[in-house]
């Protein structure tokens, strides 16, 4: 992998007119995109700029191809056996949502998370405990603060109906055992969805080899545009939902009365899609394919290691997570005692362009259970360099000194 040619890709890191070079280092909220991604999105705009499936016109006919071709490649990276079991969203939250809502959870029923989730794989199922009396289940951690499969298997008492996890923590980049996870809850009954927004973009998913019943990520952290989400089920699980959003585009006919819906995914797909969005996300895909994820892994891990030696000497710098650069992806979060993140992220861009996310990162439920205000997280992606890495670090330190 040539990071200095793949740089190329993105226009903001072509510096214009003279601006200090932008250093980014908040790929775990959005990644950039790339100029064929930017590409395809305007040729849809240009070029067609129509509908999918209700025309009989040639540009409605090539949009409609087009979505198709986009809908059989995000089935292949992802490894799903049919095309048709791939449902095209605007993000991961309204993925979630859509199984939240759709699937027959009654009251009693439980639904179990981890206590590192994002707010997207936690309020739906807050919101079923008041609308159907269903029970959430927050998982304990294990005695380092991270998950124990032990307890999890504990957990999973009978009433026990969906296990809902975040693959891969977008607080501290910790990935979970999926497989491990999926087949002690299959043995006990319980289907698992897996938020796969922040593991999506850095590893290799075969839903498949997982054998897991639901799974969900956004374009918008994987080099595609925003607005831009997949749901995956498995078909015979999707066929057994109901309906979310319905209206125009989920049904093949209708009377006063009554309606008749499409097929899946069309049924769970309601009114006018973003076409110049799934273009794009299309080319985003294939251009993740073409580095190959053993790459990006393999890079992302070493500009880990180099922000946590580099940061060991910074006094009062508690870091998130396990030591271990390699269990954290390309994600370092962290706090400094007596000091703002706000602040510290402010001063970074401020100081040197660098940007940083601050504050609780949709995962207030577990700030607020540890009582820790709040944290500044660098995340990096394969575009980013080791220069980038020591500019960060060494205005770090100035702002540690400074303040």
């Amino acid at each position: 992998m040539n990071v200095s040619e793949l740089r190329q890709d993105f226009p903001l890191f072509q510096a214009q007119n003279g601006k200090k070079q932008v250093i980014y280092l908040d790929n775990a909220c959005m990644s950039l995109r790339p100029r064929p991604v930017i590409e395809a999105v305007t040729r849809y705009y240009t070029d067609y700029s129509a509908c999918s499936g209700r025309s009989m016109h040639k540009l409605a006919a090539a949009v409609t191809a087009e979505v198709d071709e986009v809908r059989t490649l995000t089935a292949k990276f992802i490894g799903a056996a049919h095309k048709e079991e791939i449902i095209f969203t605007r993000n991961t939250t309204e993925a979630i949502n859509l199984v939240a809502h759709s699937l027959d959870l009654k009251a009693g029923d439980a639904v179990l998370v981890t206590g590192k989730e994002h707010n997207s794989n936690l309020i739906p199922w807050q919101m079923l405990v008041k609308q159907k009396g269903i029970q959430l289940l927050v998982l304990p951690e294990g005695s380092d603060g991270q998950f124990d499969q032990a307890i999890f298997e504990q957990s999973l008492t009978p009433q026990v109906r969906l296990v809902s996890f975040g693959y891969s923590s977008n607080l501290d980049g910790v990935t979970l055992p999926a497989e491990s996870i999926i087949k002690a809850a299959h043995k006990k009954g319980a289907w698992v969805l897996l938020d796969a927004a922040q593991a999506a973009p850095h590893r290799k998913i075969n839903v498949r080899a997982l054998d897991v019943d639901f799974l969900a990520f956004s374009g918008h952290k994987m080099l595609g545009p925003s607005g831009t989400g997949v749901l995956y089920g498995k078909a015979k699980l999707l066929d057994q939902l109901a309906p979310f959003l319905v209206g125009g585009d989920t049904v093949a006919s209708s009377t006063y009365d009554s309606c008749e819906f499409l097929p899946v995914p069309e049924r769970f797909e309601a009114g006018l899609q973003d076409y110049a969005g799934l273009f794009g996300l299309g080319a985003a895909l294939q251009y993740l394919s073409a580095i190959g994820f053993d790459a990006i892994q393999k890079h992302e891990t070493l500009l880990n290691q180099q922000i946590s030696e580099g940061a060991r000497d910074v006094e009062g710098l508690h870091l998130f997570g396990p030591a271990d650069p390699a269990r954290r992806g390309g994600i370092f979060t962290f706090f400094i005692d007596g000091i703002d993140s706000h602040r510290i992220a402010l001063m970074l861009d401020q100081m040197a362009n660098v940007c940083v996310r601050s504050g609780q990162h949709c995962v207030h439920s577990w700030f607020n259970a540890h009582h820790i205000q709040g944290s500044v997280r660098a995340s990096t992606y394969f575009y980013n360099t080791p220069e980038e890495i020591d500019l960060f670090l060494q205005n770090l330190k100035k702002i540690r000194k400074v303040l």
